[in-house]
């Protein structure tokens, strides 16, 4: 059959090292049917031939929450909204020092430490923010992550000395669309975070979130520009509309609208972690087991930064269900 043809043509492509074309991106996130479950198979095999049966597992605390400059249209947290998310000022040592804890006893491999705001507030904030990531990396066997904003290259040298491994910092959707989701920032100044993260010596996780209103051509081009910057793992948010944001009534995506998207970019992205996010639980519904097929190597388990997550006995049983193994440290 042709389409199979064509997801046979497309896996000898990546595997001999070479990126999908745009049109290829589209073609795949519009397949259906037989078609599409085609382009799984070959995703579910280029994740397999990197991580086989592997799930990486992350967890996160949101120690900053609410009162963001930023306009972002889909955030909870974003100070030009009016929404019922919690407002607090940065955690103590001790409470972000438990998170990790209960993320090492999930079995979580990396712990991030996440804050609101534009960038990391200079004096007892961050420095509590460091202090936190030194006894992590000294004493834990975790992985110690941060998400905090737009980085100085001094900002980025100082959390790398302090024992960061990763990064997180999201483009949140492509360059062409970000005009119409954030306009109190440059797209180029998230850019320029990774790039400074990564000189610095830390991995960088960055990915988006899916759902916006974007088109299928414009989630292909996040994909391209992710592969572009060589980040080192991607996270795959699906929009779940918070009540006081512009974007409250945006009901976009289907469950097979989201496996189509993780397939397709698996094929961008062959050999890189890929984790499925923010809201799994509401946008694929029954079709959660189902990302480990389509091309996801791992998942958030516990809390979002404003939603919650799934009871982790659940996630564990899904984990069976489909054979799959959650990484130790």
């Amino acid at each position: 059959m042709i389409y199979n043809d064509k997801a046979a043509a497309l896996l000898r492509q990546v595997k001999a090292g070479q990126a999908p074309t745009r049109n290829q991106g589209v073609e795949l996130i519009n397949a259906r049917g037989a078609e599409y479950t085609a382009y799984m198979a070959g995703a579910h095999h280029l994740k397999e031939e990197i991580f086989g049966d592997r799930v990486l597992l992350c967890s996160i605390i949101n120690a900053k929450s609410g009162k963001c400059k930023e306009n972002c249209t889909f955030c909870a947290q974003s100070a030009h909204y009016a929404t019922n998310t919690p407002v607090y000022p940065l955690k103590t040592h001790q409470e972000i020092m438990a998170g990790a804890k209960q993320a090492q006893q999930e079995n979580s491999h990396c712990f991030g430490i996440v804050t609101s705001g534009t960038k990391p507030k200079e004096g007892e904030e961050f420095d509590t923010i460091l202090g936190a990531l030194r006894e992590i990396s000294a004493n834990y066997a975790i992985e110690p992550s941060a998400s905090l904003g737009l980085l100085t290259e001094e900002m980025a040298k100082e959390l790398a000395a302090a024992g960061c491994v990763t990064y997180h910092h999201n483009l949140e959707t492509s360059r062409s669309f970000f005009p119409e989701i954030c306009t109190t920032h440059d797209y180029e100044e998230d850019v320029v975070t990774v790039k400074r993260a990564k000189a610095a010596g830390m991995k960088v996780c960055c990915g988006g979130i899916l759902g916006l209103g974007e088109s299928a051509l414009q989630r292909v081009e996040l994909a391209e520009t992710l592969r572009q910057l060589d980040v080192d793992s991607v996270p795959l948010n699906f929009l779940n509309p918070v009540a006081g944001t512009p974007l409250e009534d945006r009901r976009v995506l289907t469950p097979m609208d989201c496996l189509r998207a993780i397939t397709m970019f698996r094929y961008f992205l062959p050999k890189k972690p890929i984790s499925v996010c923010g809201g799994r639980e509401t946008n694929l519904r029954e079709l959660q087991s189902w990302i480990f097929m389509a091309g996801a190597s791992g998942t958030m388990t516990g809390n979002y930064l404003t939603t919650s997550g799934r009871d982790k006995s659940t996630d564990m049983q899904m984990f069976r269900d489909v054979e799959v193994n959650t990484h130790a440290c």
